[in-house]
């Protein structure tokens, strides 16, 4: 097959050349909407994709309100308020919906959720290659000292392309052979900020770097595969650092265990020691049941990165028996959310949004929460059918839900 120039530009013109080329290929209505508020979403545009999307809700969480406190950035809770939520799920999948929802019941029948932000980073990890160990070592001695000097020049640097929320907030080294990784950790206010960090991080390696070091790189990388971006790592499982730190946690009753899930605490004990221990045997990032299921979906409908759905959704899920009950929660360590920039400003993220008060400037805090009770929500109710007997509501539901319609 010969290959030609295709069309890149999204003008009319360009995107109707490329429908003309595809017209026998596909079989469908993928063509037939308005596509100029889309022209910016993304290269080479050429049609939609419509994802079904539920709404589930309300579930009843007690949301936590955050400001960063400076110049540290770190994290400072001002009020907590008590709401219910509606949330958007875009998703194919027979049974999400109803199962989220059956999780957001026993919650709400319980007392509801309390949710908490812990910590707020977006880290982007340059590497430095010197001609031996010791430089590299020299360097990271005087690199980590220059964090006050590095404000104040992206403060005030004259350099096209520099971002004034990307605040830096700590820098930590890596020194393996020749090779210093410096792990430059931001906040990024309500975007994901991965655009902003990296225009950041470029200017300090090839200008602050460049002019101020008394030792000289033989050559600078700017993303050495330590910065925890679109891959799972351990590193930020643990310590989090790369997206919001958020836990949602509940106590569940007895009664709405057995009443709305169907179930008892000492099944969902007796899965939580088998789950548990299957996680760590199989070497698992996550000890969770199925967090990237309402990530996705949320993901999806409020025009986030789905690409970043994969370290979004590294989670460790913790249950214990308490009097009258089971207290649950969940831990999300890396959770990459935003409610600006990105796939946000488009009309239907930002109606999805809206929903659950987390459209704009000042909300991501309150979105980042949201995703994790919803997150939580379905753990409790598809966990709930895994735990009885011979987990039979869990084949039961993909039984009657995922079969061809």
């Amino acid at each position: 097959m010969e290959l030609r120039r295709w069309p890149r530009k999204n003008d009319a013109d360009s995107i109707h050349t490329r429908q003309d080329a595809l017209a026998g290929l596909t079989d469908g209505p993928v063509f037939g909407h308005d596509l100029e508020p889309f022209t910016g979403a993304t290269e080479a545009l050429t049609g939609v994709s419509v994802v079904p999307t539920a709404v589930v809700g309300p579930i009843d969480v007690e949301l936590g309100e955050y400001e960063l406190e400076e110049p540290a950035g770190t994290l400072a809770e001002t009020r907590r308020k008590r709401e219910g939520v509606y949330v958007p799920l875009a998703n194919t999948e027979g049974g999400l919906a109803i199962s989220l929802y059956r999780g957001a019941r026993a919650v709400g029948e319980s007392g509801g959720f309390r949710t908490y932000v812990l910590r707020d980073r977006m880290t982007r990890a340059s590497a430095f290659i010197f001609e031996g160990a010791g430089q590299a070592a020299a360097f990271a001695r005087w690199i980590e000292g220059q964090v006050p000097a590095m404000r104040d020049w992206l403060a005030g640097a004259h350099v096209e392309g520099l971002s004034r929320y990307a605040r830096l907030r700590e820098i930590e080294t890596h020194v393996l052979g020749p090779v210093c990784h410096v792990m430059y950790a931001y906040t990024t206010g309500d975007a994901v900020g991965l655009n902003m960090v990296t225009r950041n991080s470029f200017a300090l390696n090839e200008v602050f770097v460049r002019e101020r070091s008394p030792l000289k790189p033989r050559r600078s990388v700017l993303e050495g595969n330590m910065g925890g971006d679109k891959k799972p790592s351990h590193r930020y499982f643990e310590r989090g650092g790369h997206g919001k730190t958020v836990i949602a946690e509940t106590t569940l009753t007895d009664e709405a265990v057995r009443r709305v899930l169907r179930t008892s605490i000492a099944d969902l004990e007796d899965l939580t020691f088998v789950g548990t221990h299957g996680a760590v045997a199989s070497g698992m990032q996550s000890i969770a049941f199925t967090p990237a299921t309402a990530i996705a979906a949320m993901f999806i409908a409020t025009g986030q990165d789905v690409g970043m759905v994969g370290t979004s959704s590294m989670a460790h899920g913790t249950a214990y028996r308490v009097e009258h009950g089971l207290q649950v929660a969940i831990r999300l360590p890396g959770l990459e959310v935003a409610t600006v920039g990105g796939g946000t400003v488009y009309p239907y993220a930002r109606s999805w949004l809206r929903l659950m008060g987390c459209e704009g400037p000042g909300k991501v805090y309150r979105l980042a929460q949201i995703v994790a009770a919803a997150t939580l929500c379905l753990e409790i109710s598809a966990s709930a059918a895994m735990a009885t007997a011979g987990s039979e509501n869990f084949f039961q539901a993909h039984f009657e839900r995922g079969g061809v319609r």
